[in-house]
């Protein structure tokens, strides 16, 4: 629990960040100021067939300790709150009964076991890149992009409960993402707002002020509409904190609670880029690099696609690798060549760039763009036997930044322009180590945002705060401040340049061997 001087008088806002690890709840003044801020643990349970699943009463409790302990420590009165907003891991489904309660585990974003359900909904007589060239055009042309075929959306975590768990299928009475949960968690009403039900992938977006359910993709998908929450605009009031959750989580009953957002949307307003084609990278359990556009576009081939933000009126470049900071935690816990994440970061500033071209690979939940493919696996290539495990460790960082690089093409041939600037933000990018490597792999200029790890939950108070109206956009790139930039080193450009290429060639040459060894 960390927190600052206090609120001064400032106007304040509950944020809540719920992160694959568990949530971070923070009180954000008008400024931007993070005041206080707690958080809680949650577990992960990983299944076999590519299961991923949470608690989400767990999530509830987490939520709840930690904004009594921030509450506690900003030192503000509950009842002097402006309201509360929520963000959380994106693409994730949590069945809810008629009362409003959770019938067992939420299906997360890493959890790909609906791969064979989606196919079979999207594929056809005639498939290109894996679709029925007719439902693939609807798809682009109506929503702006298309259902992963490796099962990670919510589209196929309801088809494979509906084919796997027939009992929760039919309890259900409204299929919710995780930061709709919260909220109606908060007050009682379920909804979704445009940017939060995208991954659903059944939404009409080419109005992006006037998003609505598609009657033919329902039909396609086999979706009940019935089931689906009831959908508002982006920076809306959906309604009012309860009295048991008033008590739960140490706030006054009555407090406006406003749309929530998944990560990918807030974490843009966390980074302060918030322009159009002002783009950030995320180092998280995840990663991605995205920000707003002003139009709604599709790259099937690189599974890069615009869809509707939680700016009103934007569009978000969605795009997602699946492990960059698990790739870590991975390295300590399973491998264990270090007891901690500080201990990797100075093994790995201990090696010279390129890690004496040993290459780790960092798919090890699959990956999604900018290719979609729920087989591949991820490793260490050239070992030899004076390999060191500081190489090893600095490959892994290194390896992460080739996925990122990687991505960056797909993202600016998407967008049709050189992003000569990232702002960074994340857990990783608590690191200055992985800051100057990502700058020097990816040959751009890196703005290491302060408090890069709370920039998510900064994101929520600041949505919450513009949708209130005491904040406009435009004032939030000042509000954000930035520790350091770095720049690309020249005399790594040769070396990197070398070993992304063989990177790219790696999944290239391996990706049929994983085919046949996880389907």
């Amino acid at each position: 629990m960390t927190a600052g001087p206090g609120s001064g008088g400032e106007p304040c806002v509950l944020a809540v960040d719920l992160g694959t690890g568990g949530p971070k709840v923070a009180v954000v003044g008008a400024s931007g100021r993070i005041v206080a801020h707690a958080a809680e643990p949650v577990a992960l349970h990983l299944l076999p067939g590519g299961g991923a699943e949470q608690d989400p009463d767990e999530w509830w409790s987490a939520i709840a300790a930690a904004s009594r302990r921030a509450l506690g420590a900003a030192g503000v009165d509950p009842a002097a709150l402006l309201g509360v907003g929520c963000t959380a891991q994106w693409s994730g489904t949590v069945a809810v009964d008629a009362d409003g309660r959770a019938l067992g585990r939420a299906v997360i974003w890493m959890d790909s076991r609906g791969h064979e359900d989606i196919r079979a909904v999207a594929g056809g007589p005639v498939n290109v890149l894996g679709y029925d060239p007719r439902k693939l055009l609807r798809w682009v042309q109506v929503t702006g992009g298309a259902p992963g075929l490796s099962g990670k959306d919510p589209v196929a975590h309801i088809l494979y409960l509906r084919r796997a768990r027939p009992e929760v299928h039919r309890a259900t009475a409204v299929f919710l993402e995780p930061v709709d949960y919260l909220n109606l968690r908060l007050t009682g009403t379920a909804s979704a707002s445009f940017d939060s039900i995208a991954a659903h992938w059944v939404t009409d977006n080419r109005a992006v002020d006037r998003v609505d359910y598609d009657p033919k993709l329902l039909e396609w998908t086999g979706l009940d509409r019935a089931r689906l929450p009831d959908l508002v605009p982006p920076g809306s009031v959906v309604g009012e904190v309860t009295a048991a959750a008033a008590a739960e989580l140490g706030l006054p009953a009555g407090l406006p609670v406003v749309t929530g957002s998944g990560d990918v949307h807030s974490a843009v307003f966390g980074s302060g880029a918030v322009a159009d084609f002002a783009c950030h990278l995320y180092i998280g359990t995840s990663s991605w690099i995205s920000g707003h556009v002003p139009f709604k576009k599709t790259a099937p081939t690189s599974n890069v696609a615009s869809i509707p933000a939680a700016l009103p009126g934007r569009y978000l470049i969605a795009d997602e690798h699946e492990t960059a900071g698990a790739c870590l935690t991975f390295l300590r816990d399973n491998l264990g060549l270090a007891p901690d994440l500080a201990t990797l970061n100075a093994m790995a500033g201990a090696v010279p760039a390129g890690s004496g071209r040993v290459l780790f690979t960092p798919w090890l939940n699959g990956e999604r763009s900018p290719v979609d493919d729920h087989t591949v696996r991820g490793g260490f290539h050239n070992l030899s036997l004076t390999t060191t495990a500081e190489q090893l460790v600095r490959s892994a960082f290194e390896g992460v930044a080739y996925n990122s690089r990687w991505l960056l093409e797909a993202v600016e041939k998407f967008v049709g322009r050189r992003l000569d600037s990232l702002a960074f933000i994340g857990g990783g990018a608590d690191s200055d180590l992985w800051a100057q490597i990502h700058a020097d792999v990816l040959g751009r200029e890196i703005r290491q945002v302060a408090d890069p790890v709370l920039a998510n939950v900064r994101g929520a108070g600041l949505l919450a705060l513009v949708a209130l109206g005491r904040v406009t956009v435009e004032e939030i790139p000042a509000m954000v401040a930035i520790r350091r930039t770095f720049v690309p080193d020249p005399a790594t450009a040769g070396e990197y340049d070398l070993l992304f290429g063989e990177f790219v060639e790696l999944y290239k040459q391996t990706k049929g061997i994983f085919k046949r060894l996880n389907r």
